[in-house]
């Protein structure tokens, strides 16, 4: 019987089952007030076999000023970074963090671009894993390196050019991920302007989650969905937040759901605010 490919959520009992020579496990768990928390909680307890990538130094590329909080990583360095790990074309990875999948679902979206397809984020987390009897490990890891072969899927984004062009077309729906407050323009503490795009609708990436930090039902996440694309094409689809972390929450929510072929716009409000000419709204949308 075939191995199955775990491509979107694995649960802490199915990850528990599977062979360590054929999965590499990432602790993707950071905090953008304190940036090297996540190392740290990493040192202190992972699930075991778990390798470290940091949010900013090894899942974004240098910031201008221009191209949002945390921009794209080169796709050369990123699949070299995860070669010298130990991911090879047959490797099921797994990524998970702390906060319901915020920052693991950036791992998942990446690996994906890369044309990796074998990866999918623990669905609750460190805290699935051992709310489920599974043991943590301070143990070093030693990965044997391995050939990644870069096959890039550039389509699965769009620029702010094409938001752009696209503002209040029934070409684009676009979605922010961050919080309400946020999206309105209120208690904006990261960016140094307050709003959204104009023509967005808000969907906080946390709404994707039940209370005990899982994902949704993929039939109440269609349904969530559904309603804000009003039945229209998820390719038309393009997911945004403050700086393209979060989006990719909303992403994988939208694959669960079977709603394929959304995009990501990367830069987010931080590269879209960072340029005066472009404009802004404020208010609920």
């Amino acid at each position: 019987m075939p191995v199955k490919d775990f491509t979107t959520l694995i649960c802490a009992q199915a990850l528990a089952s599977l062979t360590p020579d054929t999965l590499r496990i990432f602790d993707c768990r950071f905090n953008l007030a304190d940036p090297s928390s996540g190392r740290r909680a990493y040192a202190g307890g992972h699930l075991p076999g778990a390798q470290f990538l940091d949010l900013e130094e090894d899942l974004s590329g240098p910031v201008t000023g221009r191209n949002g909080r945390h921009p794209l990583p080169d796709p050369c360095l990123l699949a070299a970074k995860l070669a010298s790990l130990g991911v090879h074309a047959e490797t099921q990875v797994v990524a998970y963090d702390d906060v319901g999948g915020m920052f693991a679902a950036r791992l998942w979206w990446l690996l994906r671009w890369l044309g990796h397809h074998r990866v999918a984020v623990l669905d609750g987390g460190l805290h699935a894993w051992t709310n489920g009897g599974h043991a943590l490990s301070t143990g070093a890891v030693l990965p044997r390196p391995a050939n990644f072969h870069l096959h890039l899927h550039d389509s699965m984004k769009v620029d702010s050019d094409y938001v752009l062009n696209h503002l209040h077309t029934p070409d684009m729906v676009l979605i922010d991920a961050r919080s309400p407050d946020r999206f309105r323009g209120d208690n904006e503490t990261l960016d140094p302007v307050g709003g959204h795009i104009p023509g967005a609708v808000n969907r906080f990436f946390r709404d994707n989650l039940s209370p005990d930090g899982c994902f949704k039902q993929a039939s109440e996440l269609q349904e969530d969905f559904g309603r804000l694309i009003k039945g229209g094409d998820a390719s038309h689809v393009i997911l945004q937040c403050g700086s393209g972390v979060t989006a990719c929450h909303n992403l994988l929510a939208m694959e669960v759901a079977g709603l394929d072929g959304a995009r990501l716009y990367p830069g987010s409000w931080s590269e879209w605010c960072s340029d005066p000419t472009r404009p802004v709204a404020t208010g609920p949308g």
